[in-house]
């Protein structure tokens, strides 16, 4: 208990998550690289011809440089004071898609 091996406060509570509050600048530019990113595929695969339903909904979105950035950075949740969270502290960020938020939101 107490000497040389004494466990750390994350062996006694388990996995401890350290999200910051705030995205950092490296983490904001890499936000607006992946959803560039995202767009040039958009765009490559409207140029191909293809025509699915999957494409004609993505069009629908806004592209990252028409988006506000708050609407980059920040999504729509009910349970936050001022109804927004950061990005990053929803799960799976990276892979989907929240460019769209309710409207007055």
């Amino acid at each position: 208990m107490f000497g040389a091996f004494r466990p750390t406060a994350a062996v006694n509570v388990g996995l401890l998550w350290k999200v910051p509050w705030r995205l950092s600048v490296t983490r904001k530019a890499n936000v607006r690289d992946r959803l560039k990113k995202v767009d040039a595929v958009i765009e490559a695969v409207r140029a191909s011809g293809v025509e699915c339903t999957a494409l004609t909904s993505a069009l629908a979105l806004p592209k990252e440089h028409e988006m506000d950035p708050k609407d980059k950075y920040t999504v729509f949740s009910p349970h936050h004071r001022g109804y927004r969270k950061g990005v990053h502290k929803v799960p799976k960020w990276t892979r989907i898609t929240q460019r769209t938020n309710p409207k007055g939101f």
